[in-house]
């Protein structure tokens, strides 16, 4: 009889113990942007649906997740496909080639935003010249672009009046206070941050051109050119050519396949979750998800997509 209780009481304390915790940590956005509160509804339906994972979410940028991932300081992060492509051809900024990075999902589109107070008068991405310019923090996909388009334009830092690394609500309270004249950044349209600033500064948003946009495509196939349709922006009276580039998240390869086949599926799972946070997901398909950017595939990813007849 004693026997039979010390089996029952073994089989009940069995029970209470949880699947092997799996912790991992996740590198989103920066501060104001889509990325983070992306990040927690992933977190969310992650630790939801893989038995054991727990995730620990950080500040990030696109191309120091790339970065950290492959250095093994994050185990999962979002990412721009232009400049992940960068990485694994060994591209600058990247100091070497990237070799510890897969591919899990593609998202949505991105759109590199270079948006001018009205009083500023530029027109064109030539007329940045002598202005007063914040960006995103170093190493963020928005940054680098700010810093090529300058060069496609015979200008670099040097040539403005004035340039600011922040976040993005940095950003807006400089151009509210008048003390920045443009504000680049890169993600959905409409943006929140952009949003806020029009609702204090009349705003105009500055088109990429085709002489730009053809050697930014001859260099990365990465990139496209994405309409801003009129009426996005308040006061946005016509529809605005910008640079595009696609969001998507990246693991560590050596993440367990079955963790990172489970992770998939969740997320093709929940879509309307995570379209609840940034509208533009709504919609997406396995098909979508498992597109080829150039970035290898993880096989737990792969493994789902093949299930679902996406690839």
């Amino acid at each position: 009889m004693r026997f039979d209780k010390f089996l029952l009481a073994a089989a009940v304390a069995s029970l209470a113990v949880p699947a092997a915790a799996q912790q991992v940590t996740f590198m989103t956005g920066p501060q104001g942007g889509s990325w983070i509160p992306l990040g927690g509804a992933l977190k969310g339906m992650w630790e939801k649906g893989v038995p054991g994972l727990q995730i620990q979410q950080t500040p990030g940028a696109g191309i120091s997740n790339v970065r950290g991932v492959d250095e093994g300081k994050a185990h999962i992060g979002f990412a721009n496909s232009s400049t992940t492509v960068d990485g694994i051809e060994g591209r600058a900024p990247y100091p070497k080639k990237v070799t510890r990075v897969c591919q899990l999902a593609n998202l949505y589109p991105q759109y590199f935003q270079v948006v001018a107070l009205a009083s500023a008068n530029v027109n064109s991405l030539a007329d940045l010249k002598g202005k007063s310019v914040t960006t995103q923090g170093k190493g963020n996909t928005g940054e680098l672009l700010t810093a090529l388009v300058l060069k496609m334009n015979g200008l670099s830092y040097e040539t403005l009046s004035k340039v600011s690394f922040n976040s993005y609500t940095d950003s807006v309270a400089l151009m509210k206070d008048g003390h920045a004249n443009v504000f680049t950044l890169g993600t959905t349209a409409p943006a929140s941050a952009v949003m806020d600033l029009a609702s204090a500064r009349d705003i105009r948003l500055v088109p990429v051109d085709d002489k730009v946009m053809g050697e930014l495509k001859k260099m990365n196939p990465g990139y496209n050119k994405l309409i801003i349709k009129a009426g996005t922006y308040p006061k946005q009276d016509k529809d605005v050519p910008v640079i595009g580039y696609s969001t998507h998240v990246v693991v560590a390869c050596d993440l367990p396949e079955n963790t990172v086949y489970q992770m998939t599926k969740t997320m093709a799972g929940n879509v309307e979750s995570m379209a609840a946070v940034v509208k533009a997901i709504t919609g997406v398909t396995p098909k979508d998800m498992a597109l080829d950017i150039g970035v290898p595939f993880h096989k737990g990813a792969a493994k789902f997509y093949k299930e679902a007849g996406a690839m």
